[in-house]
């Protein structure tokens, strides 16, 4: 079969564009929509939090199957991330560090849920950045000091699950809190999940569901990292005072989750448009965690193998990945974790000929910057050494952002309104194929 490889911009492109899709609310949510209560006094609550909040509400407005004029609600997203509703709210915060407009949001959403009967349902939409959005901190700490713990730990390598577990036994709505304020209302949760092993407890801190993890275990993570905590979330922690609830408590018996969306799902679509680019996938995984630049190395290896030996498959192929990585910063750099991966890949692949890439979170959102990630192809690193730019000294700055900048290279999307996490791609073309430069 022959295939055209001049087009490998366009080709990554247009797997992330596949993946991307798969994860859409308007796609993945309707069939997923509870009945409405069989009361005629049953009452219907749209409550959520995270990046595809607002699509996941859109959604269920237009699918919903009961009286419209019965269903209210309120939802908070990113900033950018929110457009137009009919009966749900959609209110705009601050991701990754939680600020004034998430804390009145969570408050409102307890408030919204307070007060129910057995009669009514409380619909859950939940996404990845719900944990920042749902600022919601225990009594005894304030927002700033939130933010602060949220902060350190999101630049001190930590990974995903551990950034939740500490932020799920420091606030008031996370880690089951929001399920036993809406008892005995039906709860029915749909997420959209983000995180590496589709973990409901980890989703947006898992605010409807019981949490595996302890105190202990929040303490434990903030001493691994050298996080500071406020003296009360201290000596909560110590106490046992910020336990979150367990599978025992009874506030779950009427809470049911369903998670609509995932990581492996979208590198299925990615997959599927893959072969039909006469290209072999291999999905690597949809849980790989670790340093980006480490993950960098150890991917880098697998696509020389590819290409020198035919091993563990042979070209024209691809190698898909999802999950998320981690980012250490210790440089003054600018750049997300997506971004830094491509950069460290660049320093392993050594500007082989048949090798490009593609690394963007699904979000649209790199981090805390305005891409959604970037491209790598061939030439990467003769148009840096021909701009003045040494990629190893940018990557030690964590300055990988401005690496693909300065090479026309970064994927912008804007806010995708969905996140099933990072997606890869690794192209390596066959021994055979015409390389053209690439501009």
């Amino acid at each position: 079969m022959e295939v055209s490889y001049s087009g490998r911009r366009e080709v990554l492109r247009g797997l992330f564009d596949a993946a991307v899709a798969a994860a859409d609310p308007a796609r993945c949510l309707p069939a997923w929509l509870p009945e409405p209560p069989d009361s005629p006094m049953g009452r219907t609550v749209i409550v959520g939090a995270g990046k595809a909040a607002a699509a996941m509400a859109r959604a269920v407005e237009d699918h919903w199957r009961g009286d419209p004029e019965r269903l209210s609600g309120l939802v908070v997203t990113r900033y950018g991330h929110g457009m137009p509703t009919r009966r749900i709210e959609v209110v705009e915060a601050s991701h990754p560090a939680p600020d004034a407009a998430g804390q009145m949001a969570a408050a409102r959403i307890l408030g919204a849920v307070n007060g129910l009967t057995a009669n009514d349902l409380v619909l859950v939409l939940l996404s990845g950045g719900g944990s920042a959005l749902l600022a919601a901190p225990m009594a005894g700490i304030t927002l700033e000091q939130k933010r602060a713990v949220t902060k350190a730990l999101l630049t001190s390598g930590a990974s995903i699950g551990e950034i939740n577990c500490v932020r799920k036994h420091l606030s008031a709505i996370k880690g089951g809190r929001l399920a036993l304020a809406a008892a005995p209302a039906r709860v029915v949760t749909l997420a959209i999940s983000d995180v590496p092993g589709d973990d409901l407890s980890t989703i947006a801190s898992g605010p409807t569901v019981p949490d595996p993890t302890s105190c202990a275990d929040a303490l434990e993570i903030v001493k691994r990292y050298g996080i500071e905590l406020p003296a009360a979330a201290c000596q909560a922690l110590l106490t046992g005072a910020a336990e979150t609830p367990k599978t025992d408590n009874a506030g779950f018996l009427r809470c049911e989750s369903h998670i609509i969306a995932t990581a492996q799902g979208s590198l299925a679509a990615a997959a599927n448009a893959a072969r039909a680019q006469g290209f072999t996938p291999l999905v690597l995984g949809d849980a790989i965690e670790g340093e980006a630049r480490e993950a960098a190395r150890v991917l880098g290896g697998i696509a020389l193998s590819v290409a020198a030996h035919g091993v563990p498959l042979a070209a024209p192929c691809v190698l898909l990945s999802g999950g998320e990585t981690t980012v250490t910063v210790k440089g003054a750099g600018r750049g997300g974790r997506n971004a830094e991966f491509l950069l460290g890949l660049a320093l392993a692949l050594g500007g082989n000929a048949r090798i490009s890439a593609i690394a963007c979170d699904t979000d649209g959102i790199d981090g805390s910057e305005d891409n959604a990630g970037a491209l790598l192809v061939p030439d990467t690193g003769v148009r840096a050494a021909a701009a003045g730019i040494d990629l190893r000294a940018r990557l030690v700055e964590n300055d990988a952002y401005n690496v693909f900048s300065a090479l026309g290279d970064l994927v912008v999307t804007g806010p995708t309104r969905t996140n099933v996490n990072d997606f890869r791609a690794i192209l390596i073309e066959a021994p055979d194929s015409p390389a053209e430069e690439e501009h």
